[in-house]
């Protein structure tokens, strides 16, 4: 991915049309509580939701609370998806994650306390928190976010930490729930990796990426 060089553009005001596209959308695992929530996200690390939303109903059916899951072995759980990448990995943290945390009602809502569970990293902690209604303490960085982020200008860096502390300094703390997945959807819809949409984009007047095409 190539880096893209830092504009002086009021972000702020320049991803207004954005957020109001985007801002009230569900994340696209197909979760119905905050259980299959956080073992959705787990398993959806260098996997497609789509992947996970097939193989979750599956699993949910077998373990369908926490308790359930806890009393389960690896050799159980991971069967379930034995095609997702580190599939004995995440059916070890899942089972951790369920005996620490015994109930739905003991799932943490702030990234400290997420980021200590087993398989959560910031990323997925601020899936978690936006998918729950908690207050922000960072901005969702998936593979979209980095190619959205790297071809508007608005962050300048491919290390997924350094994008976020990027974004977070550019956009308002009040929209950085509405931020990261607006980003992802941007770029799940339009801004892909090969052939983007960009005279769809909302953001195409302020769009490196787009102003250097149309200069050649």
């Amino acid at each position: 991915m190539a880096k893209s060089r830092r504009r002086k553009v009021d972000w702020a005001k320049a991803l207004r049309p954005l957020f109001k596209k985007y801002k009230r959308r569900k994340h696209p695992l197909g979760y119905e509580n905050r259980y299959q929530l956080i073992a959705m996200v787990i398993l959806s690390a260098q996997s497609t939701d789509d992947r996970i939303n097939e193989l979750a109903p599956a699993l949910f059916a077998a373990y369908p609370t926490l308790g359930d899951l806890a009393e389960a072995r690896p050799e159980e759980v991971f069967r379930h998806f034995t095609s997702v990448r580190g599939c004995i990995k995440k059916a070890n943290w899942l089972i951790s994650l369920a005996k620490e945390l015994k109930s739905i009602e003991n799932i943490p809502m702030t990234m400290a306390e997420l980021t200590q569970l087993p398989g959560i990293g910031r990323k997925s902690a601020n899936v978690i928190i936006r998918e729950s209604g908690g207050e922000a303490e960072g901005v969702i960085v998936d593979l979209h976010v980095l190619r959205v982020a790297s071809r508007l200008g608005i962050a300048g860096e491919e290390d997924p930490k350094k994008v976020e502390k990027q974004l977070m300094e550019e956009i308002s703390q009040k929209d950085w729930n509405a931020a990261g997945m607006a980003f992802s959807f941007l770029g799940r819809e339009i801004c892909r990796p090969t052939d983007p949409k960009c005279s769809s984009c909302v953001l195409n007047r302020v769009c490196a990426y787009y102003t250097s095409i149309r200069n050649k």
